[in-house]
């Protein structure tokens, strides 16, 4: 039995070994995963926005002749009709307005965009980076005087520009033009068709010349829609966003946190052979796991928000910094949002209880006085999806330009209900929902008044009306 001891011994030691061998592999596993997990849902949410304006442009410019806001890239596309509920290019457009998109690519030479006298309408060119910063704006706020302005992008800042334009320089090769003209009603369509006629594009080598968009023998006018991709194939698109537009120098701590796990300018982590398995799998996860993320962080926002704002989301959008769960929030229900002295808005999801809105309820918003603006204010009803709720007398806002019916003391009550108001003193202010369906309230302030601007912001000033249930 002695003899047979020194075997039973090794015996034990070898299995003793193989376990924790196996515990330390189980170890190191579940280590790489929660690191690629943690550091991948980062990713994402820093991400997103970037990858949601791509998708955006390639839809967009994948069509050779203009169509609505779809189109090619370097000139204006614009939208000659109303938006209502088929209106999906964008969530959450708006009634009030009619656009003018431009995709400005300036990898080859700057672009001279021309901005004609515009009278009587509130408008705005605002210029969108790649990672959905409004970083420039032109128009009835910044009192912008009819002219041309030379955009231009990396490389081209010390080009000559004419005699008599004005130059804007800008960081990235791609910006994205979202320009605004203010719609009166239908009776102002053709008035706002004219004015963005005016709205012109031209390369700085033909400008002078009576230079025309190329005309096409082969057009092509039924966009490609274009999807952010899931898995592994979101980080190395990614990679390629980043190079091909260089964050800022406030990005590099987030950037080498990536980088950690194979992702960054130029990397793709599906192809890197470094990375384990585990590491893999979490990354895959954190992109599946994402959307609900962002959901969350909304939610956060919002009841952050709410108590403040009587009810609503209200924030300085536009310019975000390091604040990426911010941003990424914003580029999922407000993509192209710009800055809090353009353009302030409002959104609300539930009553003042906190209950979700939904179009069985009615609602009453008592507006003691009208949002302190310069221009123009709104107030729209959307579905959970972002489009105009369908309604029987196609009512889809309620504006300075509605006929409200006012109170003896200045104030008006908006009512929110599936069906038209049995009274009738109550029926210039309804704003039609749908029956039985969820529904969002958006608030959009053109040019608030400068002097109001922190008061709303920081919930001392004027506040969006909460909306309270009617019993």
């Amino acid at each position: 039995m002695r003899r047979h001891m020194p075997v039973v011994i090794c015996a034990i030691l070898l299995v003793a070994a193989a376990l924790l061998i196996t515990v330390y592999l189980s170890a190191v596993s579940q280590a790489d995963y929660n690191t690629g997990y943690e550091i991948g849902l980062e990713a994402y949410t820093y991400g997103l926005p970037l990858l949601v304006t791509n998708t955006t442009f390639e839809t967009m410019t994948s069509i050779n002749v203009s169509n609505g806001a779809f189109g090619p890239v370097n000139q204006f596309n614009n939208v000659r009709s109303l938006n209502n509920p088929d209106s999906t290019v964008v969530v959450a457009p708006s009634p009030t307005s009619l656009s003018s998109i431009a995709w400005l690519d300036l990898s080859k030479e700057p672009q001279v965009l021309h901005v004609p006298e515009v009278r009587d309408h509130f408008f705005v060119f605002s210029f969108i980076d790649p990672y959905t910063n409004n970083i420039a704006n032109l128009g009835s706020v910044n009192q912008t005087p009819p002219g041309d302005y030379v955009i231009a992008g990396p490389g081209q800042y010390t080009v000559p520009i004419p005699a008599g334009t004005h130059r804007i320089d800008v960081d990235y090769n791609r910006i994205w033009i979202i320009g605004i003209t203010q719609l009166k009603g239908s009776y102002d369509v053709a008035n706002v068709t004219r004015i963005q006629d005016g709205y012109t594009l031209t390369p700085l080598s033909q400008y002078g010349t009576n230079y025309q968009q190329n005309n096409l023998t082969n057009p092509h006018a039924t966009p490609r829609i274009y999807q952010i991709p899931g898995g592994l194939a979101f980080y190395d698109m990614l990679g390629q966003q980043i190079a091909l537009f260089p964050p800022p120098g406030a990005d590099q701590p987030e950037l080498a946190r990536f980088a950690e796990v194979g992702i960054g300018p130029g990397m793709e982590p599906s192809h890197n052979a470094s990375l384990s398995k585990d590491t893999l799998r979490g990354l895959n996860d954190a992109v599946a796991a994402g959307p609900v993320q962002i959901k969350n962080d909304t939610m956060a926002l919002y009841l952050e928000s709410f108590d403040q704002h009587n009810g609503y989301l209200l924030g300085g959008f536009g310019q975000y910094g390091t604040n990426y769960p911010l941003r990424a929030v914003i580029s999922q229900i407000g993509l192209g949002a710009v800055t809090s002295g353009q353009t302030m808005y409002a959104m609300s999801w539930a009553d003042s209880g906190k209950n979700p809105l939904n179009g069985s309820t009615r609602y009453v918003l008592h507006m003691a006085s009208a949002p302190p603006v310069n221009q123009t204010w709104s107030v729209t009803a959307y579905t959970l999806n972002g489009t105009m709720i369908p309604n029987p007398i196609n009512r889809y806002e309620i504006s300075d330009a509605s006929q409200i019916t006012y109170n003896a003391d200045g104030s008006a009550d908006l009512y929110l209900q599936s069906t038209s108001p049995s009274d009738p003193a109550q029926v210039n202010n309804w704003l039609p929902t749908a029956k039985g369906q969820g529904f969002e309230v958006m608030w959009r302030l053109d040019a608030p008044e400068t002097a109001g601007i922190p008061g709303i912001l920081n919930g001392t000033g004027w506040q969006p009306p909460a909306i309270t249930a009617v019993p």
